[in-house]
């Protein structure tokens, strides 16, 4: 093989010994239980690949590029371990379903640690929102002040992406559970194999029904991609609502020096580049989902050498998901918020109007009636350069006999609590979704 042939195809998969070991123990194993090869062979086998992996574990292994893949390294290094016997050990098996086995093994693995991930994050989260289940803030729609929430309500918004997250990696180790191990190249095993010890063995739920699906198949590692990017997604919207609030125009939270940098010109500047790397990194997941999807889609069946590709696309993902999920479940409890700032934000922007026409319609005014009526104030009130409450009360007693000297009342806390819905913004509805989402993730 040309040297440039050789580096051209090299795999990425040589820190993947763990799992390509523990594959060919149980198979091994398997070969020996069903009388394929010797039991004193298939013994031998089990010893020395325990040998091999100690080899990894110490950083002892040498990676020749000329063995191609981790496979390959293992194989050789059993031969240099046990001699002849090793090469029993890929009888019944082709790099097919063994790659293939890998690759699942592997998304299994990313799965767990993006869930836990989630998991701890939305634990964070939780925690924020009951200690701030009553402090208003503003809530926007078109980044404009719309109407009062409260810090804890908009904390657990993120919140339930997490956990639809969460269950997302969750439903993807589902279907990534199934052994393929015994679909051979492409055709299955003439070998009377017992693949059920096999999955038993390595913990997965099942074995596959077709050998060729088996072998080509990457859904769940489209699936695994798609998880990281949706999630990723979240955390750059997360990550852009913390940059915004930590810059003096919004002035809602002090970012903790940990999770900051300052500027190498500027003395007075602090940079949320944990948010800032985390938003720039979307694109590298959203980049691995597209990646492989176009891989895919002129592949016939069953195994092609574009499956390759796979492995790269799975670690790269999941190196900036498992990552930003585990920063930002640091980071959350460290934010510091300007409970005043966004107290007064709340109540600012006629951010009550919508309070106001409620309060006609609960006097039995039709809604688009009050909307129009409460109009009228709002531009009343934009000319004077005051809020709402500001106005005297014969102006609105002026645009509706509906009116009472209470409408003055009306204020953030008061149109907090009456958004007591389930769903609702409401302090006790706050504390009661936090509690429900804290079940969910059992902590």
């Amino acid at each position: 093989m040309d040297d440039l042939t050789r580096d051209y195809t090299a795999g990425v998969d040589r820190d993947l010994y763990e799992h390509d070991i523990a594959g060919s123990v149980a198979h091994a194993r398997m070969l020996g239980a069903t009388g394929i090869i010797p039991a004193d062979d298939a013994a031998a086998i089990v010893a020395g690949l325990g040998r091999v992996l100690e080899r990894f574990r110490a950083g002892e292994v040498e990676w020749r590029p000329d063995l191609e893949d981790i496979h390959t390294h293992v194989e050789v290094l059993l031969r240099d371990q046990i001699g002849a016997a090793a090469g029993r050990l890929h009888t019944a098996r082709s790099r097919n379903d063994q790659v293939s086995l890998l690759n699942r093994m592997l998304v299994r693995e990313q799965c767990d640690l993006a869930a836990a991930g989630a998991e701890a994050l939305i634990a964070a989260l939780c925690d924020l929102a009951l200690t701030h289940a009553a402090d208003p803030m503003p809530g926007y729609t078109h980044l404009q002040r719309a109407q009062p929430v409260t810090l804890g309500h908009h904390l657990l918004a993120y919140g339930e992406m997490l956990l639809r997250d969460r269950d997302r990696f969750r439903d993807c180790r589902g279907r990534a559970n199934v052994l393929p191990l015994g679909s051979g190249a492409l055709a299955g095993s003439p070998y009377p194999l017992d693949r059920e010890m096999a999955a038993r063995e390595l913990g997965f739920d099942g074995v596959s029904r077709n050998s060729l699906d088996a072998v080509a198949d990457r859904d769940y590692a489209i699936e695994f991609l798609a998880a990281c990017a949706v999630t990723q997604v979240h955390l750059s919207r997360l990550a852009e609502e913390i940059v915004l609030w930590s810059s003096a125009e919004f002035a809602f939270v002090r970012l903790p020096d940990a999770f900051a940098t300052g500027s190498s010109m500027m003395p007075q500047k602090k940079n949320a580049d944990v948010a800032e790397l985390a938003r720039g990194r979307s694109g590298r997941a959203l980049g691995e989902l597209v990646n492989l999807l176009a891989n895919l889609k002129g592949q016939p069946l069953a195994y092609n050498r574009d499956l390759q590709e796979d492995k790269a696309a799975i670690l790269n993902a999941a190196a900036v998901v498992v990552p930003s999920l585990r920063i930002f479940a640091a980071m959350a409890p460290a934010l510091e918020f300007d409970l005043e700032r966004m107290r007064e934000a709340a109540s600012g922007g006629f951010s009550l109007a919508t309070d106001v026409a409620d309060y006609l319609v609960r006097k039995g005014m039709p809604f688009r009636d009050a909307h129009a009526v409460t109009g009228g104030l709002v531009r009343e009130a934009e000319e004077r350069g005051c809020e709402l409450h500001e106005l005297p009360f014969d102006r609105y007693a002026e645009a509706s006999d509906l009116f009472e000297p209470d409408v003055l009342e009306i204020d953030v806390d008061s149109a907090l609590a009456a958004r007591d819905a389930v769903g609702g913004t409401a302090p006790a509805r706050v504390r009661e979704a936090a509690a429900a989402l804290r079940s969910e993730v059992g902590s």
